[in-house]
């Protein structure tokens, strides 16, 4: 049997997703470039109402014979840069949400590739690491819309992939607004829903 890893260094920065498999400690992680970040403790209760009311929304939405998939966290998804060998993937996030479009990037673990949709929904513990660390890997890894929802200011920013693999930034959306996308024709997401009072 393989040596298992309580806890893994937090000083150290080329581990793998092979590593990652091995750790043993109950905390969250994920795996950016080959560098532990420890997940934020339990979510505040507006930040699951957000994260549940879109899961919920684009479950209902792809439900009945679509292609895409919807996946809420604790979810791996596994970002390749060539080889998908365990012991090569050095990039391991689980985003609040995420929609695959393509059926043979879904295994038994869980993703493996770029997500067509990735939602984050900030908290005060992880803003600087959605902002910096994931807008890169996102970005590099072809996924094709990044979502950020600020639900404490009632904000959606979305990030859309142009035809050169870069991110371009989108309108500032919030109460009042409706979000579209043509990843998904025909899915409508209210905001005025999405930050419904749940103090």
């Amino acid at each position: 049997m393989e040596n298992l890893v309580t806890e893994p260094d937090m000083s150290y920065s080329n581990y793998t997703y092979a590593d990652y498999l091995k750790w043993t400690i109950q905390e969250r992680f994920e795996l950016i470039k080959g560098k532990v970040f420890k997940m934020s403790p339990g979510p505040a209760t507006r930040h699951q109402w957000v994260v549940g009311h879109i899961f919920y929304r684009l479950y209902n939405f792809l439900k009945d014979d679509k292609p895409c998939k919807v996946f809420v966290a604790p979810f791996d998804i596994r970002l390749p840069r060539q080889s998908k060998d365990d012991a090569s993937i050095t990039t391991v996030v689980q985003p609040d949400v995420s929609v695959v479009c393509d059926a043979e990037k879904i295994d038994a673990r869980g993703i493996i590739g770029a997500p067509d949709i990735v939602v984050e929904v900030l908290s005060p513990g992880n803003n600087r690491k959605e902002l910096a660390n994931k807008y890169e890997i996102y970005e590099e890894s072809g996924v094709k819309e990044y979502w950020l929802v600020h639900p404490t200011e009632k904000t959606f920013f979305r990030y859309i992939l142009d035809e050169n693999g870069q991110y371009q930034p989108q309108q500032l959306l919030t109460i009042g607004d409706k979000v579209t996308t043509s990843v998904l024709p025909g899915f409508v997401l209210d905001l005025d829903d999405v930050f419904e009072d749940i103090d």
